[in-house]
């Protein structure tokens, strides 16, 4: 006897209803709510720049190496300094004194970037050489001098700060004419590896 074949659909058709009934429905994504952000690491540092006058060579941490057609090298050009392109190779200290035993070098340039206000553009590098801390914290970004604090982006590292990742507070700590200034750098670090 041949077996009806409305039956057998029937049935194939109630199986495929009730398996499709049965599995559980998709739900949409739900992204978990990220944990606060805290550092995983909190670090401050001074660094003192002493810039070249013509006269301070022997001192001097910091130099203009480019300047406006109106500037010179010796003296910051005009009252927002726009244009002038500075080097360092600054000490780093634990405190604001200047005669400290210095755990590292803050080394690279800054670019006064506007000529409407007092700001500028930096990128540099604390290199560490303590028996506390070994390698380097990247910096880049953009600082509005004339604001109390500003913040910049802290973009990699090495050795101790391997690929670290976070935020630098910066705060003009001392500020002597056109020669000298100390920055604090409170330093958020939000990767750590």
């Amino acid at each position: 006897m041949e077996p009806n074949k409305g039956l057998v659909s029937a049935l194939f058709l109630s199986f495929l209803l009730h398996a499709t009934m049965a599995s559980p429905t998709p739900k949409p994504h739900i992204k978990p709510r990220p944990p606060p952000h805290h550092p995983c690491r909190h670090l401050t540092f001074y660094f003192h720049d002493i810039i070249f006058n013509g006269k301070n060579s022997k001192n001097a941490t910091a130099a203009i190496v480019g300047s406006p057609p109106w500037g010179n090298r010796t003296i910051l050009a005009g009252q927002s300094h726009f244009g002038n392109l500075v080097v360092f190779d600054d000490p780093i200290t634990l405190d604001n004194n200047l005669h400290s035993a210095p755990v590292g070098r803050a080394q690279g340039f800054y670019i006064y970037d506007r000529k409407d206000i007092f700001t500028a553009w930096l990128g540099f590098s604390f290199v560490f050489n303590s028996t506390q801390h070994r390698g380097s914290i990247n910096f880049a970004g953009a600082d509005p001098l004339m604001n109390k604090t500003r913040d910049i982006s802290i973009i990699g590292g090495t050795g101790d700060f391997f690929m670290t990742r976070g935020v630098a507070t910066l705060e003009t700590d001392a500020f002597e004419g056109e020669v000298y200034f100390r920055l604090r750098v409170d330093i958020k670090l939000y990767e750590c590896w």
